[in-house]
């Protein structure tokens, strides 16, 4: 799912949400050779996983499944039917190489790339019956108006010359229906009064419209949404980074945080709120707040969106989601006593879940610590004042880490040693860092036993 599509399934929702309508789920699966398996399976899951629940259709039998539009072919050959009888569409019967050499002549002249309309004056009884046995398509026949004119939500008044519209495939040679057609032909049929989409179909609006005008159905409100951006204003694409919703989601960004950062995109509330839950964006979202210029990702605010609410969540939550990072990285987190105290350290500490093992790793695996290269550990008043720490340690039964940050103080006092000549070689030895979270909390997170061992070892 490309967060555009993310972005535009949402806006539906909040909408469907505000009015008390209905959101719909229909798989527009008539492209036959771009099918992908387990494609529909996945969608349905990432949706969920989001958070968006869809109200009805027909299913897998069931009544909560999307429709297909696979399963409804004889409800576009009957609506094709209807055009054809009343010449507002006709067979067109031209081979792919033919329109091919139109396409050259056309683009060598630097005309419009539609067309020739070759196969519309055909003779219908002998175009009946090639329709038999010779391959074509149905193409819908463009009016010769000057242009058409329909009105947005956001851009208020569109015009599109119809010399620039081409007599558009209604069906193709595999008696599938393009997305135009069938788009339509459901849209109305399902009753949808709002059509929420991306800028890109603008330019297709037109070739709609006249297939609405053809069969005298009401127009639903069109509300066409701004393009989605890269930081360098051109066209969100996967050849600059991740696109798919999945890929974030996979990288540990919460859904929580990409339904926030995707309302954003384009829409903006009344004040200066930005971290908005599923719920609040369903009472605060307006169609009148949507921007008509183009929105830019900006990667470094869903970062920093996602760090507030890792921040900001249950603990327990927060663990629960975390678990599978932890585990892929070979780390043993059988003891969660600890573990919970390691993801509320690294959340602190991190932009994403997927990024929290590395931020961990340190207290579970005291060999990747290198003191090789500190001098705030191998001189000889450090080396004096861990041995001092350790041994003062060892005699401590009920230690805290309160007490042990009092221990290090007293040790200091002694060396007359105090501030980073007395804090850094401590967590540097236990934490691999001379910068990091305070030694209590680290002391919390070993136990007593670990942090003597890891003293030890430098020590050694």
């Amino acid at each position: 799912m490309h967060v555009g599509g993310l972005r535009t399934a949402l806006y539906n929702y909040l909408y469907a949400k505000q009015v008390g309508g209905k959101l719909l789920l229909r798989i527009e699966d008539t492209d036959q050779i771009r099918q992908v398996e387990n494609a529909t399976k996945n969608l349905i899951s990432t949706f969920k996983i989001l958070g968006i629940q869809f109200d009805e259709g027909p299913g897998y039998g069931g009544n909560n499944g999307p429709y297909f539009q696979s399963s409804r072919l004889d409800i576009y050959h009957k609506h094709v039917q209807m055009l054809l009888e009343n010449g507002d569409a006709y067979p067109c019967f031209c081979s792919s190489h033919r329109l091919e050499q139109v396409r050259g002549k056309q683009n060598e002249n630097k005309t419009t790339i539609k067309y020739d309309r070759y196969c519309l004056n055909l003779d219908s009884k002998k175009a009946h019956k090639k329709m038999v046995n010779e391959p074509h398509v149905i193409r819908m026949k463009v009016p010769d108006e000057e242009e058409i004119v329909f009105y947005d939500l956001i851009r208020d008044r569109v015009s599109i010359c119809c010399k620039e519209l081409d007599d558009q495939v209604l069906i193709k040679s595999d008696g599938y229906p393009t997305y135009h057609f069938a788009n339509v032909v459901d849209d109305h049929l399902m009753g949808i009064s709002h059509v929420i989409r991306g800028e890109e179909w603008l330019p297709s609006t037109p070739k709609h419209l006249l297939i609405y005008h053809y069969f005298d159905w009401k127009l639903p409100q069109f509300i066409h949404l701004p393009l989605l951006l890269n930081p360098d204003k051109s066209k969100l694409s996967k050849r600059q980074g991740d696109v798919s919703v999945e890929d974030y989601l996979q990288k540990g960004f919460l859904p929580e945080t990409l339904i926030n950062f995707v309302a954003l995109l384009g829409w903006h509330p009344q004040n200066d709120q930005e971290i908005f839950s599923l719920n609040e964006l369903e009472k605060t979202f307006s169609i009148k707040r949507i921007q008509k210029s183009g929105a830019v990702f900006d990667q470094k605010k869903l970062e920093w969106m996602n760090g507030q609410y890792l921040m900001n969540m249950d603990l327990d939550s927060i663990a629960k989601l975390a678990h599978p990072f932890f585990t892929a990285r070979g780390l043993d987190i059988s003891d969660e006593k600890k573990y919970c105290l390691v993801v509320d350290n690294a959340r602190r500490r991190v932009n994403s879940l997927s990024e929290m093992p590395t931020e961990s790793k340190m207290f579970y695996e005291s060999n990747d610590i290198s003191i090789d290269n500190s001098n705030f550990v191998i001189g000889e008043t450090s080396q004096a004042l861990l041995k001092a720490i350790h041994t003062s340690l060892t005699e401590e039964v009920g230690c805290d880490g309160d007490r042990f940050k009092t221990i290090i103080m007293e040790t200091g006092n002694s060396f007359g040693v105090k501030g980073k000549e007395l804090f850094f070689p401590v967590r540097i030895a236990l934490y691999g860092d001379p910068k990091g979270p305070d030694i209590p909390y680290i002391f919390s997170i070993l136990g007593r036993d670990e942090t003597l061992c890891r003293l030890w070892q430098v020590i050694k």
